[in-house]
């Protein structure tokens, strides 16, 4: 069954990118390949989770991120704003409170405080560019 592997993120450098990715929201790195041209093939994904059934990082169908590089003012441009200013991206977690402190100790900026919703605990973050996300542990 055909699924999406990977979603393009525009970043304006690659190693702080990584750094925020990887640091902050605790990714793990996948690949970081020079491509020849200056530009690099950069994937990160949300690392395993208990329960995780063939050890690829989340689930079985995690989503990765490729982290491109902004190569001309159209794209720098769309850099903190590709979903439009709405919460673009939904990091699941199945321990909220032990996520969301080890987040903001890390220095990710949260634009509100937690709220319990019936689909389970959220607050909303933005990333290093002001790309909004969920962090969201289902109920």
């Amino acid at each position: 069954m055909p699924y999406i592997a990977l979603a393009t993120l525009v970043v304006d450098d690659y190693d702080k990118a990584l750094a925020f990715y990887t640091r902050a929201l605790g990714f793990e790195l996948i690949e970081d390949t020079e491509r020849g041209d200056g530009s690099r093939w950069v994937v990160v994904r949300p690392r395993a989770v208990s329960g995780d059934p063939d050890g690829s990082g989340g689930s079985a169908n995690s989503v990765g991120l490729l982290l491109a590089r902004a190569k001309d003012d159209a794209e720098r441009a769309s850099i903190g704003v590709q979903t439009g200013g709405r919460v673009g991206f939904f990091l699941h977690t199945e321990d909220f409170a032990r996520d969301h402190a080890r987040m903001r100790a890390a220095g990710v900026r949260f634009l509100e405080e937690p709220r319990h919703e019936p689909y389970g605990s959220v607050a909303v973050f933005e990333d290093l560019y002001g790309n909004r996300w969920d962090l969201i542990q289902p109920a």
